[in-house]
């Protein structure tokens, strides 16, 4: 297992650990340890793949991880990296969130027997009076330590934005988790994002207090673009692992569009690819930057890991299809995902009846020519296409025969310019 965490430091993963012995004492025997999720939307983010791939890299190499959903805490939220207080959950929304993520961590770690485990801080936090919680945990923080923790000490420099008692005591109750994992699952160690250092020492701290016992911790690098930018936003938003929030093609996209100067920290931090696959992937990178192999593999790869095989064969087709494969036997909903950002237009079933609707009307009702003149020009000039089928006659007409769907039929004009027209 020593091999295991040279692995991970030659990945950039370790960042901070709480003791040099962390990789001798991991490499003594199978060991317990423990991530935390905070449940603030029903899907886990890319920004919650890189602590949820170290589970399973740990898991890999025979440890035992414990996923925690934070449903006590979620409803608090954590102070750490954040500039102003958290909007607080509805309980049934939170409930809503923590059941949507269980859903999705099933799918990166083994929970069989013996295996990987899934727990919800709010079984144990959520059972503790008041007066119990700061009779046998607050009593054990010192306030001074609390107030130099980074996640505190920003917050209340800042003029514009203190804290307040709720977010203070996040700390706390994180902290218990810890103790109470290592009571009742001997979980001895907890990883997190460089931003938790200030959570996770104060676990440490508070286990020694109040059981005597050494833990360990470990950090790992935040997963930023090298212009220091979050990775995984995007102007529309956040990169979902749910396909009902972000579709496999969108997912599929994004990884396909990282730059060359994020590929191969992406390479590293998020696949399970091997040293000499990366290396030569660096390698081709630096050869040839327009072939764009790394992101191809970074994308195939978190595809394939998040949504199947089924969900990377999709985002494949898709896009096939924006560079100018034919279009045919698709669902309506595939469809509507793969164009979700190009012009739709609803047009009554009945405009496909008896002689069709003459192309040249379709261009213009789609927005792609201003006009009809300019549409039979386009035509005219081979840049009209139907289902990426370039049309040669300015008299074509769209009948039932061109629906690729149930309703649907894709217009083309030029390269790039894409238009769905949806019959109902």
């Amino acid at each position: 297992m020593t091999d295991f965490f040279d692995d991970l430091k030659w990945r950039g993963l370790v960042y901070q650990t709480t003791s040099e012995q962390l990789p001798d004492w991991l490499n003594a025997g199978r060991r317990t340890l423990y991530a935390g999720f905070d449940p603030t939307a029903d899907s886990l983010h890319v920004g919650s793949l890189l602590p949820l791939l170290m589970l399973r890299r740990f898991q890999r190499a025979g440890h035992r991880p414990i996923a925690v959903v934070g449903g006590a805490t979620g409803m608090i939220g954590d102070p750490s990296g954040k500039s102003d207080e958290r909007q607080l959950l509805s309980p049934e929304a939170l409930l809503a969130n923590v059941a949507g993520i269980e859903r999705q961590m099933q799918q990166f770690l083994d929970f069989g027997t013996n295996g990987a485990m899934l727990v919800n801080n709010a079984d144990w936090l959520g059972r503790m009076t008041y007066v119990e919680f700061l009779r046998d945990v607050g009593k054990n923080f010192p306030v001074n330590v609390m107030m130099a923790k980074d996640s505190i000490k920003n917050r209340l420099e800042r003029e514009d934005a203190g804290i307040s008692y709720t977010e203070f005591s996040y700390m706390l109750l994180q902290a218990f988790d810890f103790v109470h994992l290592f009571r009742t699952h001997g979980c001895e160690l907890q990883i997190g994002g460089s931003d938790q250092w200030g959570n996770i020492t104060a676990g440490i701290d508070l286990a020694r207090r109040m059981a005597g016992v050494h833990l360990y911790g470990m950090t790992s690098p935040l997963l930023l673009k090298s212009d220091g930018s979050k990775m995984g936003k995007t102007e529309s938003g956040a990169i979902w692992l749910d396909p009902k929030r972000t579709s496999p093609y969108a997912f599929y996209q994004y990884w396909i569009n990282v730059a060359d100067d994020d590929a191969g920290t992406c390479l590293r931090f998020l696949t399970e690819l091997s040293r000499e696959q990366i290396e030569e992937l660096d390698r081709q990178r630096q050869a040839q930057p327009a072939a764009r192999e790394s992101q191809r593999e970074l994308a195939r790869h978190l595809t394939r890991l998040v949504h199947g095989d089924a969900g990377l064969a999709k985002a494949e087709v898709a896009t096939a299809i924006f560079f100018g494969a034919e279009i045919a036997n698709h669902s309506d909903a595939d469809l509507l995902q793969i164009f979700a950002d190009v012009p739709s237009i609803k047009l009554p079933r009945s405009a496909l009846d008896g002689a069709g609707l003459l192309l040249v009307d379709a261009l213009v009702e789609s927005t792609l020519a201003k006009s009809k003149a300019e549409a039979r020009r386009t035509i005219e000039q081979g840049g009209a296409y139907v289902n990426n089928r370039r049309q040669d006659s300015a008299d074509a007409r769209l009948t039932p025969r061109d629906l690729v769907s149930d309703s649907m039929i894709v217009l083309r004009a030029g390269k790039k310019k894409y238009a769905l027209l949806q019959f109902e």
